[in-house]
């Protein structure tokens, strides 16, 4: 008597299907877009712009470089948007913090520069934290407010002249030197989007950042003070924006107020780039720094493709846009 496998074979298949399917569900492209588009263009470039040296090492380290500052001011701005607010000020407090820098160090020496560099932000970012967090005026107006007077501050210290930075221990720390073989600015934006990224991911500030950002109602039941979970993102943005700003000086020996100008662009492109939703409640330091990488490898590219300067920014804008839309909408 002859029996079939048929019946339980075809039950096996059926309840394999809704499995695969339940698998491509939740690998959702959607997720890695930054990572896929970072993939896709440096592979464009390195097929395109191999005979121009792109793929040479000085070339590839100098892409770290123009991306190393964007990135650490995007990890403050990542914290910032992450939490449902906007940073407009950090281009002019980074210029700000290099002009007060090489001030301070050419009249009372080293230590006290990088002090009062650092203050620049702190103080920053205290007004404007205590002008969001405790009057409930929109982060938007206070930053746009903030760059307008950062930057004429800048311009009338200095006359809106260079200020020069003579010394040689500074600029090699500050970005102006290598750390053995690896370059300094390297080793600073390292460490910033390494604590930047445990912060938000796996400390209990990491979590109240995002739970304020995605709902400060329900935050403000749940026991979180999002008054100073608000004030602390803005002071974080604006004294990473400083220590930004610094390492402008010491890589080009001078403080200028112009360091930083339309750097807050770059940098909340390249948060929203790596994922972080504008309206807050999510954030990943980690594809920021991606998205920062991505801008200043497309920055480079274009250069040694030979476009001028308003076709980059033609281009460079189209990729943006591209990459936006076809990230995951929360």
């Amino acid at each position: 008597m002859s029996t079939t496998s048929s019946p339980p074979a075809t039950a096996a298949a059926a309840q394999a299907a809704p499995q695969r399917e339940s698998l491509l569900q939740r690998l959702d492209w959607r997720r890695y877009i930054i990572y896929i588009g970072f993939v896709v263009i440096f592979a464009a470039f390195a097929v395109t712009l191999g005979d121009n040296g792109f793929l040479s090492t000085n070339n590839l380290l100098n892409i770290v470089r123009q991306s190393a500052i964007i990135a650490i001011i995007a990890v403050g701005m990542t914290y910032v948007i992450a939490c449902a607010q906007i940073d407009l000020s950090v281009g002019s407090t980074a210029g700000l913090a290099s002009v007060v820098t090489a001030m301070a160090i050419s009249s009372y020496g080293l230590v006290a520069g990088i002090a009062a560099g650092l203050l620049v932000g702190l103080v920053v970012g205290c007004i404007n934290g205590a002008l969001v967090s405790m009057l409930n005026i929109p982060s938007f107006l206070v930053t746009l407010g903030m760059l307008g007077i950062a930057v004429g501050v800048a311009q009338w210290i200095t006359d809106s002249a260079p200020q020069p930075i003579l010394n040689s221990t500074y600029n090699l720390v500050f970005g102006g030197g290598n750390f053995g073989p690896v370059p300094g600015l390297l080793v600073w934006m390292a460490i910033v989007v390494a604590v930047g990224a445990v912060g938000l991911a796996k400390t209990r500030f990491g979590r109240q950042v995002l739970a304020t950002g995605g709902n400060r109602m329900a935050a403000d039941f749940t026991g979180v003070n999002t008054r100073r979970i608000t004030f602390s993102v803005l002071v974080i943005s604006s004294v990473l924006a400083s220590l930004a700003g610094m390492l402008y000086a010491g890589r080009l020996e001078s403080g200028r107020f112009q360091w930083g100008t339309g750097d807050e662009l770059s940098a909340i492109a390249a948060v929203i780039l790596g994922g972080t939703s504008l309206f807050g409640g999510s954030g990943a330091v980690i594809g920021t720094f991606v998205g920062a990488l991505l801008i200043g490898l497309i920055n480079n590219g274009l250069v040694l493709a030979g476009l001028d300067t308003s076709q980059q920014q033609v281009v460079r804008g189209v990729i943006i846009i591209l990459a936006v839309a076809l990230a995951r909408r929360k």
